[in-house]
């Protein structure tokens, strides 16, 4: 009998709203979050990308309560994000920042750093905060004695293992990663990369992983959730979504990244027309309506539901036609 895999953390309908203005200017609406539905499964990594602006990051804060959501839900092993108190809710989840740079204290020790999320929650001494700190700290592939040192002694590489080893700490089983290659060379991505894999199928981690670059996604991802807008416009198998794109935002977003190992010409890549409109004023209808090549009327006028195909979700009305 196959054993059905449990989903470990729950977005529904989440949404987060930041209102502009002031005294002089009428207010208005940012919805950075629009209606957010996603899961993330025991042992998996759910890969999120989009453009810049389009909620990603906004998404992470908010699972992890950095924000305060505006509606919707987020649930982690079926309970509901406010029945956690916040020393509790370090031990299921964390999070793996972008700038490896400034996501450290200078005026700490490695040690000190990665310690810190357990020292809040625990009785331990000093002596044993150190203890489980360098014993994370080499797990991550730092030398032991480099424990006394601080984060300017580093390099890039370096300090983001410190941010894993920290993340590791109060033993999570989610772990939310927003870019965490981002800001590094390309041949220390790699070895941060196989790290997160490595540890993911030592310690069964459930990943978030957001990020810009489609390489790197489509190496350590699982499933795929695409976002425009801040809303999800299809979601489903990572090899399946680079093969097929259903949606073609998602289609003009993967050849914007276009293997030149392949037969690909040039002049065949479908890039993204338009400017990406802006969120206190999206279009009516699909979002997408005004820079997609396969618009209709329809388009214009209703937001498209979630067409399920495939083992995929998609929020096009062109895939909804073809498939009647």
């Amino acid at each position: 009998m196959i054993r059905e895999t449990k989903t470990i953390l729950k977005t529904n309908i989440l949404s987060k709203y930041y209102v502009t203005g002031s005294m002089f200017k009428p207010k208005k609406v940012i919805k950075a979050l629009n209606s957010v539905s996603i899961e993330l499964k025991e042992g998996e990594t759910l890969g999120l990308v989009g453009e810049s602006g389009c909620g990603k990051s906004t998404l992470a804060k908010t699972i992890i309560g950095l924000e305060k959501k505006t509606k919707g839900a987020v649930f982690i092993n079926g309970r509901e994000l406010s029945s956690f108190a916040p020393d509790e809710l370090s031990s299921y989840i964390q999070m793996i920042f972008q700038d490896p740079y400034n996501s450290l204290n200078p005026r700490k020790k490695a040690w000190e750093i990665v310690s810190d999320p357990l020292r809040v929650k625990s009785n331990l001494s000093q002596k044993e905060l150190k203890q489980k700190a360098t014993e994370l700290i080499e797990r991550v592939g730092l030398r032991p004695e480099l424990a006394e040192r601080y984060p300017h002694m580093f390099s890039g590489g370096q300090r983001q293992r410190l941010g894993i080893a920290r993340a590791l700490i109060t033993k999570p089983k989610i772990i939310i990663c927003d870019e965490p290659v981002s800001a590094l060379d390309v041949s220390v991505q790699a070895q941060v990369i196989n790290l997160l894999k490595d540890l993911q199928k030592e310690l069964n981690l459930s990943y978030l992983f957001i990020s810009h670059d489609l390489s790197v996604v489509k190496y350590i991802a699982d499933r795929l959730a695409v976002m425009y807008l801040g809303k999800i416009v299809e979601q489903g198998p990572t090899d399946k979504i680079f093969n097929n794109p259903l949606h073609p935002y998602t289609n003009a977003l993967i050849q914007s990244a276009p293997d030149f190992s392949s037969n690909l010409e040039l002049s065949d890549i479908e890039t993204i027309s338009g400017e990406l409109p802006s969120p206190l004023n999206p279009p009516d209808g699909c979002h997408f309506s005004n820079r997609c090549p396969h618009v209709s009327e329809l388009c214009h006028q209703e937001y498209p539901l979630f067409y399920k195909t495939d083992l995929r979700q998609v929020a096009c009305h062109l895939v909804e036609t073809k498939k009647q």
